[in-house]
């Protein structure tokens, strides 16, 4: 890809700064608390591995991975359930990691799955919120920034499986 098709969003030490913040408030919030942090595969795995380098407490780690979009950039609004965490939920607290959170539909039905599976508490952490495109209703507990406009890439976030690896996030021009 070549400069001219994206534009720089945040830095890496923007990302970095943020990411220590939000570990210190969910080390405070979960003190004296059985913590599972469960990373949506694919997107949140750069965030999720910062984020709980970022939390000084003792914590277990899981990935789930979900699918609503298919290849497509919008969701199909059908949540179709690829893997689940190997971890026990049960009276643990849950705390969802996601990269980004758009429609709210995929967040509000994890939320909802890990409930029924008996976890003390699911309470959500998200490195962008795009809030103008809600469509369900959902708290983020723990949003990293809130961006409203372009496609976004890098970081973890992808267009078609690429550019997960870039180390900001940028708007992808398509």
């Amino acid at each position: 890809m070549d400069s001219s098709n994206k534009e720089l969003v945040l830095n890496q030490q923007t990302i970095h700064n943020r990411v220590q913040e939000l570990g210190q408030e969910i080390a405070k919030d979960y003190q004296d608390k059985e913590l599972v942090v469960i990373g949506v595969l694919k997107g949140a795995f750069v965030f999720m591995a910062d984020l709980v380098r970022a939390i000084d407490l003792p914590l277990s780690t899981d990935f789930i991975q979900v699918s609503s979009y298919g290849d497509s950039t919008t969701s199909s609004g059908k949540i179709t359930l690829v893997s689940s965490p190997k971890q026990l939920i049960k009276d643990c607290h849950v705390l969802l990691v996601e990269d980004i959170i758009d429609t709210g539909l995929t967040m509000q039905w994890l939320a909802r799955h890990f409930s029924e599976l008996g976890a003390a508490s699911v309470r959500i952490c998200s490195l962008i919120d795009k809030a103008e495109r809600r469509e369900h209703t959902i708290t983020i507990d723990y949003a990293g920034f809130a961006i409203s406009q372009g496609f976004l890439i890098g970081y973890g976030l992808d267009y078609e499986e690429k550019y997960r690896n870039l180390p900001a996030i940028y708007h992808l021009n398509i």
